[in-house]
This record gives C-alpha cells, sequence and structure tokens, in this order.
C-alpha cells in the first residue's frame, strides 16, 4: 500500500493519534504525516503510507493555506484560545476594515518569527512546551518565514460587551509558520492584544480540504475494499516536471541511481521528475557544479 491520504482532521486529536490509528486500520508501520497540526486546529493532514513515506520532508516543505480567526482585545499564554488570559484592553470603537486591510498588508513577504513557549521547537534537547509548562523562559531561535497572502475574509464582528473584535483571515505561508504568532503579531501592529481564537488548515501538500476524508470515513471505505482514499505518488507529484526516461536512462542510470545529461528540457531551478512508462522511479535536481541532474529522492520501487 503506497500513495498519500488526504487526511481531514478533527479538533482534540493530535497528529501522531492519527498515524497511530492509521497504522493499526491499515495494518502497516510505514505511516508518516507531513505536518503537525496542533489539537486545537482542524483540517487537511496528508499522511504519507508506504513507498510515499520518503515524500515526508518533501510535503512537508511544501506552502500551506489556512483559515481562522484573529481575537483582538485579549492576549494568551499559548497564543490560541486555550492559554491563560495575559493581558486584556477592551476596543471602545472597532478598527474600521481599511485599517485591517493595512494591518494585513504589512504582514505579507519575508517575515521573521520567534516561535511561542507552547509550541514543540526544541531548545537543547527539550520541547518548548516543556519549559513552559515547568514556568522556564528559554531563548528561542527566530525563524524565517514567507507569507504569500493574508487577507480579511467576510465583515469583523465587534462585541460590544466583551470590547473584542473578532476578525476572519485566510493566510498562504510557508514550511514553519506560526500562525498563532501571526495573530499575536497582527495585534501588536495595532496596539492590542490578541491571539488566534480559531484555525483550520484549508490546503497542504496541494490537497484542498474539499479533497480530504475523515477517518470515520476512511473506516467505512475500509470495511467495503474501497481505497480510493489513498492517492498514487504520481497523483501528489503532479506539479513537478517530467521526464519519460528512454531504456538506456533507465537500465544503465536511474535504476542504478547514476546521474542524467543537462540537456533534458526543463527549468533547472525545479525539482525533475523522471517516469518509466508513465510511473514515477525518482526524483533528480541539478546540480550546476557538476552539470549534471543527480538523484534528489529515490522511488524504484513505486507501481
Amino acid at each position: 500500500m503506497d500513495g498519500v491520504i488526504p487526511l481531514n482532521k478533527e479538533i482534540g486529536q493530535t497528529s501522531s493519534d492519527y498515524v497511530y490509528k492509521l497504522r493499526k486500520l491499515l495494518h502497516t508501520k510505514k505511516i508518516g504525516h507531513t505536518g503537525t497540526l496542533d489539537p486545537l486546529v482542524n483540517g487537511v493532514l496528508p499522511i504519507c503510507v508506504g513507498q510515499a513515506t520518503k515524500l515526508v520532508s518533501t510535503l512537508t516543505g511544501s506552502p500551506k493555506e489556512y483559515e481562522g480567526e484573529i481575537t483582538l482585545g485579549r492576549s494568551t499564554t499559548t497564543e490560541d484560545r486555550e492559554g491563560e488570559t495575559v493581558e486584556e484592553k477592551k476596543l471602545i470603537n472597532p478598527f474600521s476594515e481599511d485599517d485591517l486591510k493595512d494591518t494585513f498588508n504589512k504582514m505579507t513577504g519575508d517575515l521573521t518569527q520567534i516561535p511561542p513557549m507552547f509550541s514543540a521547537v526544541k531548545v537543547n534537547g527539550k520541547k518548548l512546551y516543556e519549559y513552559a509548562r515547568a514556568g522556564i523562559e528559554v531563548e528561542r531561535p527566530e525563524r524565517h518565514i514567507h507569507i504569500y497572502d493574508f487577507h480579511i475574509m467576510g465583515e469583523p464582528i465587534f462585541d460590544i460587551k466583551t470590547g473584542y473584535q473578532v476578525i476572519k483571515f485566510h493566510v498562504k505561508c510557508s514550511k514553519g509558520t506560526y500562525v498563532r504568532t501571526l495573530a499575536v503579531e497582527f495585534g501588536k501592529l495595532l496596539g492590542m492584544p490578541a491571539y488566534m481564537s480559531q484555525l483550520t488548515r484549508v490546503k497542504s501538500a496541494g490537497f484542498p480540504i474539499e479533497e480530504t476524508f475523515t477517518y470515520g470515513q476512511i473506516e467505512q471505505m475500509m470495511d467495503n475494499n474501497d481505497y480510493s482514499f489513498l492517492r498514487s505518488i504520481d497523483d501528489v507529484l503532479t506539479d513537478v516536471p517530467k521526464h519519460e526516461l528512454t531504456d538506456e536512462e533507465w537500465e544503465v542510470r536511474v535504476s542504478h541511481g547514476g546521474f542524467l545529461e543537462p540537456e533534458i528540457d526543463s527549468d533547472k531551478e525545479d525539482k525533475l521528475r523522471v517516469q518509466r512508462d508513465g510511473v514515477t522511479k525518482a526524483l533528480y535536481k541539478y546540480d550546476k557544479v557538476r552539470d549534471m541532474w543527480i538523484p534528489d529522492l529515490m522511488l524504484l520501487n513505486n507501481k
């Protein structure tokens, strides 16, 4: 069983919970997820099975898209709704839509983030949330991220009783982005405490949320011997330029992990998906020093 499951993760479960459950359901040990989602976050969690586990780092590194809510007027220890209140500052009047749009625009492009204390980033071999639970503050490494798009969705909601303003948003971001921290930074630009009050991952590794399956749906499909929830390696890599191998390239070079000539017609800034009879057998990348295409990821057993 080789391929990728576009799973729809539910709130309250960890990414590792699903890996464990799917190992038992599919009767295979070779399973891995492509980017942790916090228990309070739901949405697209691609799960790699069999040969596709070799793609975990490739898929984890792809941009991701989220929809969620930022609440202005309160900040929390965890930067989401689960944490204890750190600061409150009630709004008398809501921010205008123009002010909010300007703030979103300021937060696109290359940014630097410091991971929240309640995160799985390791410092000195220990996860930050372990320090946080012990009440210990440690210096955290900066992360360089890229925000491709960050914009408002729908009408902001202002609650005159609480003094909170809730803004729905959509963001497309690079690997390593903490959307919780984006929410906090958004508030700082407006001079307000803020936290991420809701988040759904709506796209990852090319899978939109409309094409995902819940764990319950996968169980039912398995009972009916329906494996259509499992997408092939070739389906997942459709955006990667491809090259159909000649007999010589396959038998003499690729099947033995060899290099390919630079004349292959493909953008040398991209990876290259090499195929045999329409089936992906490896990913190659261009090496400027050698002036050759060299192996990046071998998938020789893909069928």
